[in-house]
């Protein structure tokens, strides 16, 4: 059996024990993962810690061509990497190598920016304005797109000086622990660490006080957990949480297109996407149409394992998540109409059909709550403006999308949309390039584009009298 390890101070280590890794196609474990004890993840924290003077002293260029360098080792073992994939998350290999692709693509935009220093007229002269690293960073990623939401932390971390700490989810741990093996040979000593967990050392992580920053992603119940973590020292945050994005489907859309273009997202992953459509509402006068349209695309999909020739629709990753799932649809089911779907597979794994449904309340479990799988609830609106109140009814506002001709009138009802993105005829077009962040209780910071690149620095002024 292939023994992953750890990477701590610039060693590929092992653990101090090692867990099961279940394959979500079938349920059983199919190989083991190295995970830290307490006395390990401080090894690791000293070891970034003393890397960071020398990291940040290092000359921009030369971060920059690591980071590319890391990037071409990535690409040329890109097909391990995607089967590997495949294996810990479930996802078709199709989208797997979609995912290694994104996340070469992320870390190469990352190592193209540049924040130079700016010079300010005042009153009294001129001043500099400059970024500076803000030491050591801890990346915790969750398990359902575990490459690239790690490419959007170490990648603007690294280029702007910071050292690292990458904790993956328990349940995938294995393409970052292969990550770290790559960085050994690239990096320097204590620059790039990677260390797994059983769920247990996160708090230990978020609180270190020789951390400097946490970026997260996952829910936002553990988000919250992570700033309190973080206020005993004043670490700076970045949290990109929970979601449950509403689609609004005007009269005058294209209603094949918008219908199929919601189905290829909303499914997207099993529908496990933090941004993914998770409730559609649809106006009165296409909703029939829509949903029509909307249920054949859903019984186009084939699900299987990720491996299995053809396959467009995963499992869901792990039981606890599967069973959560379940307990949603079985109660959606019990008050609206099942248009397709609504069974587990008659196989091995966490197979959930695609799955649609009519008809239900605002209030049910399935519209008011992140549902993470793959079950959409269609809404009907006779008011722009209604649906529009609905949409914004929630703690959530990470992502939402309009779907219509006018493009102008889609803009107009975009900005009273309460969602860090809003996107018009498309969802989840999230690129590295652009910034990503959330409203309300969907995070904290921004992700991706020159403002998700500055996250990871503090900004220094320099006023020399003259």
């Amino acid at each position: 059996m292939y023994a992953y390890k750890m990477l701590i101070d610039g060693q590929l280590v092992e653990g101090a024990k090692t867990i099961e890794i279940v394959n979500p196609a079938t349920a059983e474990p199919f190989t083991t993962a190295p995970v830290a004890d307490e006395d390990q993840l401080n090894a690791a924290v000293a070891a970034a810690r003393r890397a960071f003077p020398a990291w940040a002293a290092t000359s921009w260029s030369k971060r920059r061509d690591c980071l590319l360098l890391f990037a071409q080792r990535l690409e040329e073992e890109a097909d391990h990497f995607a089967r590997l994939l495949v294996k810990e998350q479930g996802k078709p290999l199709a989208e797997a190598r979609f995912e290694i692709g994104a996340a070469v693509q992320g870390i190469r935009y990352y190592a193209s920016v540049e924040l130079p220093a700016e010079t300010r007229s005042h009153a009294n002269g001129s001043y500099q304005i400059e970024r500076r690293p803000l030491g050591v960073v801890a990346a915790i990623t969750p398990w359902n797109y575990p490459l690239i939401l790690a490419s959007n932390k170490f990648g603007p971390a690294l280029l702007t000086g910071n050292t690292v700490i990458l904790k993956p989810a328990p349940t995938t741990p294995l393409t970052s622990l292969e990550l770290g093996r790559l960085a050994c040979e690239i990096f320097p000593r204590g620059v790039f660490n990677v260390i797994a967990d059983d769920n247990d050392l996160g708090s230990r992580l978020t609180s270190h006080p020789d951390i400097a920053k946490i970026s997260f992603t996952g829910s936002t119940g553990t988000g919250k957990r992570v700033m309190q973590g973080a206020a005993e020292t004043l670490k700076r945050v970045t949290l990109e949480l929970g979601g449950n994005d509403p689609a609004i489907v005007l009269k005058d859309a294209d209603v094949e297109g918008a219908a199929q273009g919601l189905a290829a997202t909303a499914f997207l992953n099993a529908g496990q996407i933090c941004a993914a459509p998770k409730r559609l509402y649809v106006a009165d006068e296409i909703y029939d149409a829509f949903c029509e349209q909307l249920v054949a695309a859903a019984k186009a999909l084939k699900l299987g394992a990720g491996d299995e020739n053809g396959v467009t629709l995963g499992p869901i990753q792990n039981s606890l998540q599967f069973d959560k799932v379940r307990e949603i649809i079985e109660e959606a089911a019990s008050h609206g109409r099942v248009l397709t779907g609504g069974h587990t597979a008659k196989r091995p794994g966490f197979f959930i059909e695609p799955t649609v449904i009519a008809d239900l309340d605002d209030e049910a479990r399935l519209v008011a709550d992140e549902q993470f799988g793959p079950v959409v609830p269609v809404l009907r609106f006779s008011d722009e403006t209604d649906a529009i109140s609905r949409a914004n009814v929630g703690p959530y506002g990470l992502g939402a999308s309009i779907w219509s001709r006018d493009i102008d009138r889609a803009r107009a009802l975009a900005r009273e949309l309460e969602a860090g993105s809003v996107w018009i005829n498309q969802h989840v077009a999230i690129y590295p390039d652009i910034p990503f962040s959330g409203a309300k209780q969907s995070g904290v910071g921004t992700e991706g584009g020159i403002e998700g690149v500055c996250e990871f620095t503090r900004l220094q002024v320099i006023n020399a009298a003259t």
